[in-house]
């Protein structure tokens, strides 16, 4: 959440630190703001609201300057407004900082810092670190910022600039930050996408760096000041792979790549003649008793379809948790415990913590992660990447389908390795997930026909989605598309759990989406059906090709191809996040920036 930007060189900053916001939006955001160096000092504009507003207000006091920061904050301490807006000044103006992240002991820095005399403007917790750096600020400005941060306690990226220095200072801790390289000129920022129309060769700093740009270069030390050296990586996005591609929304777009990511992150790893699967683990499969699925929001239901499959397909206990529930409940962890981290981002604050738990207790640790470099990438032991690209919409598509691609593979890679899983039927899972890419093309093709269903249904206030065994995480996510960008009310459940409960809720008014897919539990998935029709509520089934038993039942069908009902989810969640989409379109939502949410929460 919230979004980094920092320049220094021979650009005009502000065309630079826009420009770079705007690449940013879909982190979330309710301010934005920014700060030149110009000749007659720092010059601070800040507006609540989108990026217009702060782009409309520089338009009429034009800023020229070649160094700057500039941020897109989500609201945490204090409402979204112009003062509670980043950057933050010192009180006589000369230095300004912006910052993700919490500062946890903030109310009694502040209580101090004001009992010393400082003034504050703003009801954030940021505000303290400017106070702080005013007391410690002696002419180094690298060194005021090393020594206030000792007083903060959290998690943290801070960018600090100065009137009379020609450089920006920053640090991390927790919160992501990235230095971009650059010939005369370097930057920062909170995510690549921002870097990308000017450099590909980066730096992903680490927790507790603390670093100086200038236009000459880069020095990195750590918090007492001892110089550390960090490796430049070049991205291999481009430009082009982070914006629209000609989509109205970025989406949509990620909903249409979905065929190109299960390429990417099944490519080259499947194994059909041995039945096996190539992940480049370092990890004994045969060291592991019990798995702890760890991860949040979309990730977790990812989490919860892969629990299903380790247990199915190789024999292994699996137990899936909320990351922000994890730690707080004591879990049980031994040397032989896998601790499975799933993480977009890789900065997911719950996620980080809960691994952190799981490894304090002595487990092992595995991240399913998308974004290399990220700070999970670092703390777990082994890493399987994902390969979806960058994701710009704030509700995660095509990262999901790669997670539960990435589930399936790691199930049958342990289950091989058990001996839980016969050679047969690792064939003909491999077979099978070798298909899912043109799979999920024939159901992009369908697209009109959820068009159809959503204009039938989008005025309905509330929907109910049901799914069995492994379709049951795929109606979870159904509901949470659905809330996420339409801001319609939508619950899951098992569907046998309808008649312990939810079945109250059904009447003539409620759309209920049924994952009717072929496989061991769809007879009694269709009475569930007929449960429901018989108390009024209008069916929407997602059913296997060639099912004409289904169209009896159910006011509408959406047809997904016959795949292995292991396999189901992958394909049948594409036509759910469609009809999200083409609901929220239809209610005039913002799509890519839904409201109160960001891309990536990382603080608690």
């Amino acid at each position: 959440m919230c979004g980094i930007v920092g320049y220094v060189g021979f650009r005009n900053a502000t065309d630079v630190l826009l420009d770079g916001l705007r690449r940013l939006e879909y982190r979330g955001y309710d301010s934005a703001g920014i700060a030149v160096r110009t000749p007659g000092g720092l010059k601070v504009v800040k507006r609540s609201g989108k990026l217009s507003a702060l782009a409309e207000a520089v338009g009429k006091t034009p800023l020229q300057g070649a160094l700057g920061i500039g941020h897109t904050r989500w609201a945490t301490h204090g409402a979204p407004t112009d003062p509670n807006a980043h950057p933050h000044t010192t009180e006589d103006g000369r230095i300004a900082l912006i910052h993700n992240g919490i500062f946890e002991n903030y109310l009694e820095l502040k209580e101090a810092l004001e009992a010393r005399g400082h003034r504050f403007r703003s009801e954030t917790d940021t505000e303290v670190l400017a106070h702080l750096l005013e007391e410690t600020y002696r002419g180094d400005l690298l060194e005021a910022l090393r020594e206030a941060l000792k007083a903060v306690r959290g998690a943290y990226a801070v960018v600090v600039a100065h009137a009379d220095h020609e450089e920006i200072v920053a640090a991390r801790t927790v919160s992501p930050l990235v230095v971009g390289l650059g010939e005369g000129e370097n930057f920062l920022a909170s995510d690549v996408p921002a870097l990308l129309p000017y450099t590909r060769r980066v730096i992903f700093l680490h927790d507790g760096d603390v670093v100086r740009l200038t236009r000459e270069g880069v020095e990195i030390t750590d918090l007492e000041g001892r110089p550390v050296q960090r490796e430049a990586v070049e991205v291999d996005w481009t430009l082009e792979a982070a914006e629209k591609g000609g989509f109205p929304h970025y989406m949509l777009k990620e909903i249409y790549e979905q065929p190109w990511v299960l390429e990417n992150t099944l490519g080259g790893r499947l194994r059909e003649e041995e039945g096996t699967v190539e992940l480049g683990l370092a990890l004994d499969p045969k060291a592991v008793d019990r798995v702890h699925v760890i991860a949040c929001g979309t990730a977790s239901y990812a989490g919860l379809y892969g629990k299903y499959l380790l247990e199915t397909l190789a024999r292994l206990p699996a137990e899936w948790d909320v990351a922000s529930e994890y730690r707080y409940r004591d879990p049980v962890v031994d040397s032989r415990t896998l601790a499975l981290a799933i993480s977009q981002s890789g900065e997911t604050i719950d996620t980080l913590e809960g691994l952190r738990e799981a490894k304090r207790k002595g487990a092992r640790s595995l991240g399913v992660i998308n974004a290399k470099g990220s700070t999970l990438t670092r703390e777990v032991e082994d890493v399987l990447y994902i390969h979806a690209g960058p994701e710009i919409g704030v509700a995660s598509t095509k990262a999901y389908t790669a997670m539960l691609a990435a589930m399936a593979l790691l199930a049958v890679w342990f289950g091989r390795a058990r001996g839980a899983l016969a050679l047969e039927e690792a064939q003909r899972l491999l077979r099978e997930m070798r298909r899912l890419p043109r799979l999920v093309e024939e159901v992009l093709e369908k697209r009109p026909l959820v068009a159809h269903v959503a204009e039938k249904y989008h005025q309905a206030q509330d929907f109910l989605f049901l799914g069995r065994h492994v379709q049951a995480p795929t109606a979870y996510e159904g509901a949470l598309k659905l809330k996420e960008i339409s801001y319609i009310h939508a619950e899951a459940y098992p569907a046998g759990e309808m008649k312990h409960g939810p079945i109250a809720l059904i009447d003539e008014h409620l759309p209920v989406v049924v994952l009717a897919t072929k496989g061991p539990l769809y007879e009694k998935t269709l009475s569930n059906i007929q449960e429901v029709r018989a108390r009024g509520g209008k069916v929407i089934a997602i059913a296997t090709e060639g099912d004409e038993e289904i169209r009896k039942l159910a006011q509408d069908v959406i047809y997904v191809p016959e795949v292995h009902p292991l396999l189901a989810p992958i394909v049948s969640v594409v036509p759910l996040q469609l009809l999200a989409y083409e609901i929220a379109v239809l209610l005039g939502r913002d799509v890519d920036q839904p409201r109160n949410l960001a891309k990536s929460v990382t603080v608690e």
